[in-house]
């Protein structure tokens, strides 16, 4: 066996941030950015891992003997060690063969973005393994990880899409989002790496009314993703911001952050941390920088 390559694209969620996980529609867009996977065979009953980061430095690595996969062990204070062998193992679960019928693999992974940016490193690698191992990256990513799944489908779609879960399934298609103004739309890093993992296990443990709250955001999301009236675009994300602030009980960013910023401010995934959108009229860099937020990428530098 050649050495073989995959290659998946990272995420952003643009509409329906956790609401995303009980059925609401949701805007979710594939990135530029994203993370290779390179196996090749090697000997021992094991797997010898590496991970890098964008600027090629080693963030991860670790030797993992197949029976560790198969019995899903437990290494002490390794939690990324653990998550991996838990991804493994269910991916053994799902296709016995590629432990059952192998010698051994030296695997790298490969990020194109800095992986403290939230753009997907769990969800790439999930739908990496899913392409070399022919199995369903959706169910892996439900069996191992959990979420919503938004993720995965951006991971194996090159075109923004439409998401929702229906009966617990994954739902989607695609959409033509390309707004006339995407001059004016920014992509702010905040300097804090957010865990989607426990952002969800916050969220779960409210319990909400949702009904009127996700057939507004359904609305919302169909409005974005046609408009190409940027005030109306705006005005849409604004009206986003405050209805998911009153269901998470917590300030929007804007609010905690940019009171004074002339423009729209929207929370990408879990609040607090990774990405926002700014939608702005004017250059907004030096408002950003000058408030030490230095990682500020443009529409056509962050959307594939």
């Amino acid at each position: 066996m050649k050495k073989e390559t995959y290659y998946s694209n990272g995420k952003l969620l643009l509409t329906g941030e956790y609401l995303v996980l009980n059925g609401t529609r949701s805007l979710a867009v594939p990135t530029k950015f994203g993370q290779d996977l390179e196996i090749t065979p090697a000997l021992g009953k094991k797997i010898i891992w590496k991970s890098y980061d964008a600027d090629g430095s080693i963030w991860f690595e670790a030797e993992i003997l197949f029976d560790a996969i198969i019995e899903k062990t437990t290494f002490t204070e390794d939690k990324v060690k653990n998550t991996l062998v838990e991804i493994l193992h269910h991916a053994y679960l799902l296709n016995p063969e590629f432990i059952e019928n192998a010698e051994g693999y030296s695997i790298d992974t490969i990020l194109t973005f800095p992986r403290f940016w939230g753009l997907g490193t769990s969800s790439t690698l999930i739908n990496n393994l899913g392409q070399w191992l022919n199995i369903n990256a959706f169910e892996l990513l439900k069996n191992s990880f959990g979420g919503s799944g938004y993720d995965i489908a951006c991971a194996q779609t090159n075109q923004s899409i439409i998401y929702h879960l229906e009966d617990e399934k994954p739902v989607f298609e695609t959409v033509d989002f390309n707004p006339e103004f995407k001059e004016h739309i920014y992509f702010v890093y905040l300097n804090k790496k957010q865990s989607s993992k426990s952002a969800i296990n916050n969220y779960l443990n409210k319990q909400f009314s949702l009904d009127k709250v996700k057939s507004k955001i359904d609305k919302i999301t169909e409005f974005v993703s046609e408009t190409n009236d940027i005030n109306d675009f705006m005005a849409a994300l604004d009206k986003h911001e405050i209805l998911l602030s009153d269901v998470l009980e917590q300030l929007t960013v804007k609010e905690s952050l940019f009171p004074d910023f002339k423009g729209t401010v929207k929370s990408l995934g879990a609040w607090g941390g990774d990405f926002v959108m700014v939608v702005s009229k004017e250059n907004p860099l030096f408002y950003f920088s000058s408030k030490g937020y230095e990682t500020i990428l443009k529409y056509e530098e962050m959307i594939l």
